[in-house]
């Protein structure tokens, strides 16, 4: 039972910002005492790697940075999704649930203050504290160590796009070594191109102590043995958090010097350097960006299309995306954002006296573009992409349909009957397989796709919303806004979260 002194109140209202401690260090250690609390906190100047020295730090993030770590991160489940896609909903139900489910937030009085915090941190709810199984908390700490890895290595230290490692490692020549499912081996890898070398991350969350993080450092050093001489860099994030604590998370790292490793495997040597964060800011001139980010964002690609016609809307933000690059994290918030709320100003000024379709063209005039977007049903969140990423998105769908149905093993005459007698790990090895399979047609097809995918990105930018949808009319353009919602972008995506999400907590 929750304690009876615990009052029954309703969902806080505040400002979508928080302060999240952090312990850089080079190996795992026992766990700090309150020291998120007692400790002084460095600075946090903002990064694209590593900070000069370890210690303590107290970044500040948002909550639309965390959510939209949680619907990117883990393993691609968009192969099983190819044929019934408004399953995406619930995929993305499942990524974000735990976080809404048990985690809150309350103020904090730190003994050495940070200049610039925000004094409110991340907790566990009463709900988690006093009425959680065991198996639930473990399901909750799985989310939430994958979602704050994903958050810490891309948003604070400016990782590229991360790659779960059961479908290979990031060099070519030792990649059916990753495959192993007997090898216990790190959950993700992924590019830092600024350090221009890979990193092997391994997550894990909840009450981390020593002993499970020295299970993830050995995890670590089996993909370190590896990558063996190439350069690289090991990263272990522990999300700790206990009912009545700040989350805090350790970030355990270690540098390994050597060769530097061959380009991904498949990327055009032709192709512009990708730089760190966010692909979207390279989709311009860099074919293998366009490719991984409509990878990326084909989950919400297919939300997206899957929605019905009444869910949709359109929501106008500035068409340069330079406004939109990344500098502090991979987002922008819009509802402080001067150039967006000046731009969407003048087109509220200009609708009372402009058809609806007329006005959804005038808006290119005034420098705004409009993202389609839908709330996710069963979730708080409301994700969206521009339309050249939608039209990429539905090209590389038709690409992947395509692989399917030709596939052994893939095709839909190949699945096995759900009553076939298969144990539970047997048929997790064949999704596993099935899995594999795909990716490597994917990536066989990378040539061929460069200029498919260019072709549909150049052309989404003067396409209709209700051509790319194939639907005889456009979604509602939505000039009004929602005074609920706090809205955030990147160069071709959307994202926003009510302003009521987080449950309070009483220390």
């Amino acid at each position: 039972m929750i304690p009876a002194h615990i009052p029954d109140e309703p969902p806080l209202t505040y400002a979508d910002s928080f302060d999240i401690p952090v312990l850089f260090r080079n190996g795992p250690a026992d766990k700090p005492k309150r020291q998120w609390r007692t400790a002084e906190h460095k600075v946090w100047a903002g990064s694209d790697g590593f900070p000069v020295a370890d210690g303590w730090y107290a970044p500040t993030t948002t909550w639309r940075e965390i959510i939209k770590a949680a619907t990117e991160v883990g393993r691609d489940v968009t192969p099983h999704l190819q044929n019934q896609p408004r399953y995406a909903h619930g995929e993305l139900v499942a990524r974000v649930a735990p976080l809404y489910a048990y985690l809150g937030a309350h103020p904090v009085e730190p003994r050495y203050p940070v200049p610039g915090a925000k004094g409110r941190r991340l907790t566990l709810n009463p709900v988690y504290a006093h009425g959680t199984e065991r198996t639930a908390k473990n399901a909750a700490a799985y989310r939430l160590g994958m979602t704050m890895t994903e958050w810490a290595c891309r948003s604070l230290l400016g990782l590229g796009q991360t790659e779960h490692l059961e479908l290979g490692g990031p060099i070519p020549a030792l990649r059916n070594t990753f495959k192993d499912p007997k090898r216990k081996l790190p959950d993700l890898w992924g590019r830092h191109e600024t350090e221009e070398m890979y990193w092997l991350m391994e997550a894990k969350g909840g009450a981390c102590g020593v002993d499970t993080l020295r299970k993830g450092w050995t995890q670590l050093e089996a993909g370190s043995k590896v990558l063996g001489s190439y350069a690289h860099r090991t990263v272990l994030v522990g999300a700790s958090v206990r009912p009545g604590d700040d989350l805090f998370l350790t970030i355990d790292h270690n540098l390994h010097p050597g060769q530097l490793p061959l380009p991904p495997a498949g990327s055009d040597p032709d192709d512009a350097t990708v730089g760190p964060g966010n692909l979207e800011d390279h989709l311009g001139d860099s074919d293998d960006a366009l490719i991984g980010a409509a990878r990326t964002q084909m989950l919400a690609y297919l939300a997206l299309r899957s929605a019905p016609a009444s869910q949709l809307r359109t929501v106008p933000v500035p068409a340069n995306r330079a406004s939109r690059h990344r500098r502090s994290g991979l987002t922008t918030p819009l509802e402080d954002d001067a150039l967006t709320l000046a731009l969407r100003a003048d087109a509220r000024g200009a609708a009372p006296r402009i058809e609806q379709h007329t006005l959804r063209a005038g808006i290119r005039t005034m420098g705004l573009d409009d993202f389609l977007t839908c709330r996710i049903p069963g979730t708080e969140i409301h994700l969206g992409m521009s339309r050249k990423l939608f039209a990429v998105c539905a090209r590389l769908h038709e690409e992947d349909l395509a692989i399917a149905r030709r596939t052994p093993g893939l095709r839909a005459e190949d699945q096995p009957a759900v009553d076939q007698g298969l144990s539970e790990d047997a048929q997790e090895v064949q999704r596993l397989t099935q899995r594999r399979i795909f990716r490597e047609q994917q990536e066989e097809a990378r040539p061929r796709l460069r200029p498919l995918l260019r072709e549909a990105y150049e052309r989404g930018a003067t396409s209709d919303w209700r051509d790319l949808l194939r639907r005889p009319q456009e979604p509602e353009l939505d000039l009004a806004g929602d005074e609920g919602l706090l809205e955030a972008a990147t160069p071709e995506t959307y994202l926003a979260v009510s302003r009521y999400d987080l449950p309070p907590v009483h220390a």
